[in-house]
């Protein structure tokens, strides 16, 4: 984690990137189902969810891929339904699947990509071959995954963005190619104060990285805050078992429960102050979650486990 910086372009509630109500559909699938989401100058944004979550194409909207069906995108203090050439100009973006020119070296795929970008710092871009041990004159083809990542980092990164997207960068990875490659995106981060927005399904890289995180499920977020706002949102409470209903206060939102003979178990969100002034039932226990069981109860299918 570390500080966010102030942005002399905004104001200290305007986010540089918003999101209001986007919609999108594959036939009758809502893929996206009316996504809010804020991402504040200078902050690391994990944006999380399981496979078929609705992120690429959340992400994809933004980038102008695909066009939304409904809702806004600020970029920048600009409002549009599809990023412009001019706004995407000011964005580094890494997909999911790295589709290079295989017969280029990385040095003249460099000079290719340069020509879209007018703020290309070709010294940058020299420098993150080097630092990423990138050999220049190396053919796309005979890169290895992980580098192949750290070339579409580089790439990113060149144009000096005000803005840096991610799409799960890390898919494919094996766990020390993973680590390195969160590793850079936060010395990045911090060297520079660069705005990053980052997609995953691995909560490991979200928990370790991230100063905000944005949960989505089926197409839908679900929270979006601070790692400590959601663990403190979020508890298991332990309820003897009774033949009455355990109704909970109006706030209080069961995300999961399974019973046994003896109690009732429940993951339920509130606000922290909620929280405050819950009444504990007689012989019940609450307990803390971390993330990997908040994030599990969050995306269930089913609210009810036996």
């Amino acid at each position: 984690m570390h500080d966010l910086p102030a942005d002399p372009t905004l104001t200290p509630l305007e986010p540089l990137l918003a999101v209001r109500g986007l919609r999108r559909h594959f036939g009758s699938m809502p893929a996206v189902d009316g996504v809010d989401l804020n991402v504040y100058a200078g902050e690391i944004y994990g944006f999380l969810g399981i496979n078929g979550a609705g992120k690429t194409t959340t992400i994809r909207t933004l980038m102008g891929i695909i066009a939304a069906e409904a809702g806004t995108i600020t970029l920048m203090g600009e409002t549009t339904r599809r990023a412009t050439v001019e706004q995407k100009r000011r964005i580094g973006y890494v997909s999911q699947e790295q589709n290079f020119y295989p017969w280029m070296s990385c040095r003249t795929l460099g000079r290719f990509v340069r020509s879209f970008y007018p703020t290309w710092d070709q010294r940058e871009f020299n420098r993150l071959l080097a630092v990423f041990s990138i050999p220049e004159e190396r053919r796309v083809s005979h890169l290895s995954g992980g580098m192949r990542a750290k070339l579409a980092l580089a790439l990113a990164l060149a144009p000096k963005p005000d803005l840096l997207i991610l799409d799960e960068p890390t898919a494919g990875l094996d766990p020390v190619a993973r680590r390195e490659f969160m590793d850079i995106i936060v010395e990045e981060a911090r060297e520079h104060q660069r705005t990053t927005f980052f997609s995953s399904h691995l909560i490991d890289e979200v928990e370790r990285c991230a100063d905000r995180i944005g949960i989505l499920h089926a197409g839908r977020m679900r929270f979006e805050g601070r790692l400590e706002e959601l663990r403190g949102q979020v508890r298991r409470l332990i309820l003897p078992k009774t033949d009455e209903p355990q109704e909970m206060p109006p706030g209080f939102q069961i995300w999961q429960e399974r019973s046994n003979e003896a109690a009732l178990e429940r993951v339920v969100q509130a606000p922290q102050e909620a929280w405050a002034s819950f009444s504990l039932p007689e012989g019940a226990e609450v307990k803390h979650l971390g993330l990997e069981e908040i994030f599990i109860a969050c995306v269930s299918t089913r609210r009810s486990l036996a």
